[in-house]
């Protein structure tokens, strides 16, 4: 009943639009000369299946949401590209599919009806909300002067100058809660003029601001609804001094999982969220589907993993003093620390390069498939002062591998790659592993000398010595390196295939 309650517009324009789409069918099915005899026994899957991954399309694009706060021509041309892009999708399922529908105007007449009607309906409620945009205002204005809100901005952006709000305590706690609140008041005190606390998803906010009385931003918008994420974290970087805390919370994609599948009723929920894992997930990152995603979305209600939100902040000069989940929602506490990197190739693609140390402590670029979320590898430190390190040499309980990497690993897709590390010359066949800046301060002195001497290579003596801590890990690099330095191929030559027997038959495995 509370789902019904708060979504009764919504529920009304999933109706609306449902009958559209079926009126679009009769309609075009009615201009062909054939009988409904014909038309039925054919098209009744595609019309079922075609009319609710519309409805849903719809859904998830948030087109029902622009037809409600319709603003002009903006809005028509995003519903039309929406469309456009449904289209698109059908046109690939019909002409690269064994399919056996052949009458295109079927097709492709139901959804450019559908289209006309929606557009048409969106046109409506645009023509009313401007015929009574003024009343409104007058009536809300009064109210105002009667009985004054609460603002949901606390301390308001205007004119480069921020108006005070004395009731910003009362309105994070209306808003957010009381557990919300007393996190924010164990690093800042909310009621100083000298705490920015404000929502805004425009990072140019904090650009305009004369910044000379505040020592701390606390944006109580979530970071997955700010356009540009990183330049929001840069803006305040700047204004900020060593020691100043950021705060702000995110939406994790388990806590979204949780909030759609817990929003939805059974079975349509997780049909929803697939097609929202889709679009919202896959679409981001690829080039390709990148820029229509943005296109359509204009960067709001993106879907961030812990890893990520957390991944950005340290590589936009933060480090994180406390994370804490509340109300199904991440709220961090991080200080600035340093300089944003002003990384402008972030691992976000299935394929990905890192910085690693190779032969005489150059630094190059390894190429892998992307096993972590986005921005993982900003996260090496706070992992390691997080987790430490478990048998293997590896962080134990590492949040920032994904499902899909987990598996990788265990089969070596990861590193399939490399082999283009082999061919450039960069690395050899037998070797040490190619570490990070972090990792590799890790080790002692003796090891980081060593192994300046050789090329990091594609099986490690890891496999055959199989060590489980840091040390182990660093004296069995040794031993191989020394052995290498004295006969190069005969060492890698018997160290490849102890490494190979390891692997194949003992199932020797890296954690």
């Amino acid at each position: 009943m509370a789902f019904l309650k708060h979504n009764r517009f919504y529920i009304f324009l999933i109706l609306i639009d449902s009958i559209f789409f079926s009126v679009s069918f009769i309609l075009t099915a009615w201009i062909k000369p054939a009988t409904w005899s014909h038309y039925l026994p054919n098209y009744y899957q595609y019309y079922l299946i075609a009319g609710v991954c519309w409805v849903l399309g719809s859904a998830i694009s948030g087109k029902f949401k622009l037809i409600k706060e319709v603003k002009g021509k903006k809005t028509i041309l995003k519903i039309t590209a929406i469309n456009l892009l449904f289209c698109l999708l059908v046109f690939s399922y019909v002409h690269f599919s064994d399919t056996h529908l052949r009458s295109r105007m079927i097709i492709y007449g139901t959804i450019i009806i559908a289209s006309l009607l929606e557009l048409l309906l969106t046109w409506v409620v645009y023509m009313y909300k401007n015929s009574v945009t003024v009343d409104e205002y007058t009536i809300s204005k009064r109210k105002k002067v009667e009985q004054p809100k609460r603002s949901l901005f606390y301390k308001t952006v205007s004119h480069q100058k921020v108006v005070y709000n004395p009731l910003i305590k009362d309105s994070i706690e209306a808003d957010f809660g009381t557990e919300v609140l007393s996190f924010l008041n164990v690093f800042i005190d909310v009621n100083s003029p000298s705490s920015l606390v404000f929502k805004t998803t425009n990072y140019t906010d904090i650009n305009y601001l004369e910044w000379a009385d505040f020592n701390s931003v606390t944006n109580l918008e979530r970071v997955n609804n700010i356009r540009f994420i990183n330049k929001y974290f840069e803006a305040a970087n700047a204004k900020l001094k060593n020691g100043d805390y950021l705060l702000g919370w995110a939406e994790t994609y388990e806590q979204r999982k949780k909030r759609l599948l817990k929003k939805y009723p059974p079975l349509f929920n997780y049909i929803y969220y697939s097609l929202d894992f889709v679009f919202k997930r896959l679409f981001p990152k690829f080039d390709i589907t990148k820029k229509i995603y943005f296109a359509i979305t204009k960067g709001r209600n993106r879907v961030l993993s812990r890893a990520e939100v957390l991944g950005r902040l340290y590589s936009c000069g933060f480090k994180v003093v406390q994370e804490k989940e509340i109300d199904n929602k991440l709220f961090f506490a991080v200080q600035k620390v340093d300089l944003p990197y002003f990384d402008m190739n972030p691992t976000y693609g299935p394929l990905i390069s890192l910085n690693r140390r190779g032969k005489g402590g150059n630094m190059f670029k390894v190429y892998k498939m992307r096993t972590m979320h986005p921005y993982s590898e900003y996260l090496q430190e706070y992992v390691y002062h997080l987790s430490s390190l478990q048998e293997g040499g590896k962080f134990k309980d590492d949040f920032r591998i994904t499902s899909l990497g987990k598996f990788a690993r265990k089969v070596w897709l990861d590193e399939l790659p490399m082999i283009w590390n082999f061919l450039k010359g960069n690395m050899k066949i037998v070797g040490v592993r190619p570490l990070s800046n972090h990792y590799y301060n890790l080790y002692n002195e003796e090891t980081r000398e060593l192994r300046k001497k050789v090329k990091p290579g594609l099986v490690p003596p890891f496999y055959v010595d199989n060590p489980k801590t840091l040390e182990e890990i660093q004296e069995s690099e040794i031993r191989y390196i020394k052995a290498y330095l004295k006969r190069p191929l005969v060492t890698d030559f018997v160290y490849f295939w102890k490494a190979f027997y390891n692997i194949v038959i003992k199932k020797a495995r890296s954690n």
